[in-house]
């Protein structure tokens, strides 16, 4: 859970990308104004929002400034909070009362509360909401963490006794994605931690990826851009990390 309250300059528009987590905001002064990219219909200005698991970038539009608590949430934290799978969430853009109408009150509150608060309210309101749903099945919860980490499909199949075939099925029921997206997306976010520290082919190997250049396919493809480009977006101060090359940098 991270309170924020962020002054971004000029008006714009910020890349929120898909990781292993199901991302639920709740905005404080505005709403959110978020959408899938490429998809204008999706696009609305919220009061709460909470987006499933998801393999393609959303766009959020802002004023300049954005303020609120934002949490990320694994696929037992969705079962718990809204007695789901997160499955009948994945590449969904829905608010509390779509997901959690007993919540619905908690935007309000969180307007009316100082900010130094906000956290506090937040986790107090969600821990008294826990819903009593039975957890997924302990093999399907060990399949998601080892593919998060980048373990191969049969591998993690192998290790938890089912068929491949069978635990694409268990992990879809479960998270909406089949196994080698989730893989994929955990690949993805760990790519994302490093990114900005190391050159872009160092990067690339200790992630798992064949090469820088399947690195940036990969990004292209669940980020919309390339890694150079969301590192100039998010952080314009950032020099050349020299053996990252000169042309990458200014491509």
């Amino acid at each position: 859970m991270t309170a924020y309250d962020v002054a971004l300059g000029q008006p714009g528009v910020h890349r929120g990308l898909p990781g292993t987590t199901l991302t639920f905001v709740l905005p404080v002064g505005e709403p959110l104004d978020v959408g899938w990219a490429g998809a204008p219909g999706s696009r609305a200005r919220r009061w709460s929002t909470v987006s499933g698991l998801h393999a393609h970038p959303a766009e959020i539009h802002h004023d300049g400034h954005q303020s609120g608590v934002q949490l990320e949430l694994t696929t037992a934290g969705a079962r718990a909070l809204f007695g789901l799978p997160a499955a009948a969430l994945a590449g969904e853009l829905l608010e509390l009362d779509d997901v959690a109408p007993w919540l619905r009150a908690l935007p309000e509150r969180l307007h009316e509360t100082p900010p130094a608060a906000w956290a506090a309210l937040v986790e107090h309101t969600l821990a008294a909401a826990l819903v009593d749903v039975p957890a997924p099945r302990a093999e399907v919860g060990r399949a998601l963490a080892r593919l998060t980490r980048g373990a191969a499909v049969q591998e993690v199949a192998d290790e938890v006794g089912y068929s491949r075939r069978h635990l694409v099925g268990l992990v879809r029921a479960e998270c909406g994605l089949a196994p080698k997206q989730v893989q994929r997306l955990g690949r993805f976010a760990a790519s994302r931690s490093l990114m900005g520290r190391v050159p872009l082919a160092e990067l690339a190997h200790r992630c798992g990826y064949a090469d820088q250049s399947h690195l940036t396919r990969e990004w292209s493809e669940l980020a919309g851009c390339t890694p150079t480009t969301w590192l100039r977006e998010e952080f314009p101060f950032l020099q050349d990390l020299g053996a990252a090359g000169e042309e990458e940098w200014h491509a």
